[in-house]
């Protein structure tokens, strides 16, 4: 399980309650790095969590953090979107 912070969670709130054409037009370059370096795998290891039952524990962390299932479905494709590839 990678290490994160409250801002990460506060990302992948945002990636889940946002329209990415929107975000995408607002990301400068800092913002692109972190999405692709730390939210990406983050949200790569939850993806496979819920569909090949790894036991990456990102789900019970999500909840933690009041990220539910469908939020969490909808950060991955916006994320995707946005061009971070995602399993």
């Amino acid at each position: 399980m990678a290490n994160y912070s409250l801002k990460d969670m506060e990302f992948i709130k945002i990636l889940a309650n946002s329209d990415s054409s929107i975000l995408e037009k607002g990301m400068n370059v800092s913002t692109r790095e972190r999405l692709n370096s730390q939210i990406g795998p983050i949200l790569c290891e939850y993806y496979l969590e819920n569909t090949m039952g790894t036991k990456t524990r990102w789900t019970e962390e999500f909840k933690k953090f009041g990220i539910n299932e469908g939020d969490g479905k909808a950060a991955i494709a916006c994320a995707r979107r946005l061009g971070v590839m995602i399993l």
